[in-house]
């Protein structure tokens, strides 16, 4: 029985998930916006350690962009960033670099992607790839369009193996996101569209597949019977930073609840797919959007709350308040915080309240995904003033990632005292390693042609059918949103939306 176990299942024998990691193919990235903070934060770095891990058989990089670098201005720049954001390992980030190459010009210089084109046929032949090639496009949105017709135009993008990323936000409301579907799939099929979403890369997220999917104890109590309300908390304890000259265009609306929170929500609450495969995940997603409730927007306070931050102290320090920062207009009335409550009408989640938050200039850094069980029916401890909460499942996503349960357990003595107590797991210390950057799995999928972590259209449609009306409503009102100072946990108009349910919010950083 042993014997048979251990072949069966090695984890039982050993401790240990025989876990193989996917080992991309040769596989050439062309990357647009190239000398901007994206590519070498997060995209570069995220290349190197995919690189410096095995992860690739192969791989070379062109830079394109508007700034002027030469082959190896633009590898000294990039030296510095893997150094800062990822683990340098003099040898291979050495050869790494030397598989980095560039070219700068104007994006809608057609001229300036012939010479891409040319480029990159002579590096597909130096690097052995046979046309398996990304283009990242890390570009402002008004330039999608730009680069993709230009690839097009080029005849660069007529085999299925060429793929195409794009960075959120993708259209600004549902027209928009319509016209720039349109625009793109003149050129490229929906199978070589990646639109990224990073909250998708992280590991965390997507274990609620696997925790919901994977483990026969949680499925069958993951519904209405069980489940009393869920709260989803994106907080951030920074502001804008330098991003006011978008940001006062966007607000949180657009800029965290139309992609992360709704993407976040749909893996929380989609329906067990028939397979893992990327079609088969990303079908029960779009049927999860189609199935929330619309707003009423008659009474949009009572289901959608905005707020803006204003200057105030944060441990002694003074901070200003979004209207203060700059690029930002003195007269905005674009919302730095979100909270809403929401409605999935289906079988499994009729009249269970998803309260769902996200703002800038928070207490703290908080991602988590809290599923509150009912109570027991009926108490048969006679505990004087006790009244005994639900049990919580809290899913921690960040800063730092894990999973804790609550449960209650009798104290020890004579007396009958009962307390809630919390069993927690922390991937790090499980694991022994950090978290791998999120960019990091993403572009692993996108060189092997894995879409699982991708929105596909049908999603950013329905998120905007959703989300339209209410930008509109907010557009056409005179009312701008409440104010909140920086610091702060909540304020009483986002408070209201949960309490009046008789339920709170979760403290940003509860244990």
């Amino acid at each position: 029985m042993v014997e048979n176990a251990k072949k069966i299942c090695p984890i039982l024998a050993e401790g240990q998930n025989p876990c193989e990691e996917i080992i991309a193919p040769r596989c050439g990235i062309v990357i647009f916006g190239a000398s901007g903070d994206l590519s070498f934060k997060k995209i570069i770095p995220s290349l190197y350690e995919l690189y410096r891990k095995e992860l690739s058989d192969g791989l070379y990089i062109l830079g394109c962009s508007r700034t002027k670098y030469s082959d190896e201005e633009f590898r000294e720049h990039t030296r510095v960033a893997i150094r800062e954001y990822a683990e340098y390992e003099t040898e291979k980030a050495d050869t790494f670099l030397r598989s980095l190459y560039y070219i700068a010009g104007d994006y809608a210089d057609q001229q300036f992607f012939r010479k891409i084109k040319l480029r990159a046929e002579e590096l597909d032949k130096q690097y052995g790839v046979n046309r398996n090639r990304v283009f990242y496009m890390s570009v402002p949105p008004s330039l999608y369009e730009t680069v993709a017709s230009n690839l097009g135009e080029m005849n660069m993008v007529d085999d299925g193996s060429v793929k195409l990323v794009i960075e959120k936000p993708f259209g600004s409301d549902l027209q928009s996101a319509r016209n720039l579907d349109q625009a793109i799939h003149k050129y490229f099929a929906e199978s070589q569209i990646y639109r990224i979403d990073h909250y998708l890369g992280k590991d965390t997220v997507q274990n609620i597949l696997i925790f919901r999917f994977a483990n026969s104890i949680f499925e069958p109590v993951w519904n209405r019977n069980y489940i009393d309300h869920v709260q989803i908390t994106i907080a951030e304890e920074l502001g804008v930073e330098s991003r006011g000259g978008y940001y006062d265009k966007s607000g949180a609306l657009r800029d965290m609840f139309q992609n992360h929170m709704l993407q976040i929500l749909a893996l929380v609450a989609m329906e067990p797919p028939t397979s893992f495969a990327s079609e088969h995940i990303r079908d029960e997603k779009a049927k999860l959007l189609r199935a929330i409730r619309p707003f009423d927007l008659d009474n949009l306070d009572d289901q959608l709350v905005r707020g803006q931050y204003a200057a105030g102290q944060v441990q002694g320090k003074k901070v200003k308040g979004y209207i203060e920062e700059e690029k930002v207009s003195k007269n905005s009335k674009t919302e730095t915080y979100v909270a809403a409550k929401l409605f999935i009408d289906n079988w499994r989640w009729a009249n269970v309240p998803f309260y769902m938050r996200t703002g800038k200039r928070l207490r703290g850094k908080d991602t988590e995904v809290a599923v509150t069980f009912r109570q027991i029916p009926h108490s048969m401890f006679k505990v004087s003033g006790l009244e005994m909460s639900g049990n919580v499942l809290v899913m921690q996503i960040q800063p730092e990632e894990g999973i804790s349960l609550s449960f209650q357990a009798k104290r020890p003595g004579a007396k009958m005292c009962i307390s809630t107590l919390w069993m927690d797991f922390k991937y790090k210390n499980v694991f022994q390693a950090e978290m791998p950057e999120a960019y990091q799995r993403l572009l692993l999928d996108c060189m092997t042609g894995d879409q699982t972590l991708f929105n596909r259209q049908d999603s950013v449609e329905l998120a905007w059918q959703l989300l339209d009306p209410v930008l509109e409503k907010w557009q056409q009102s005179s009312d701008g949103p409440y104010i909140y100072p920086v610091g702060s946990e909540s304020f009483p108009q986002a408070d209201r939306l949960i309490e009046k349910d008789g339920r709170c919010w979760r403290k940003i950083n509860e244990d």
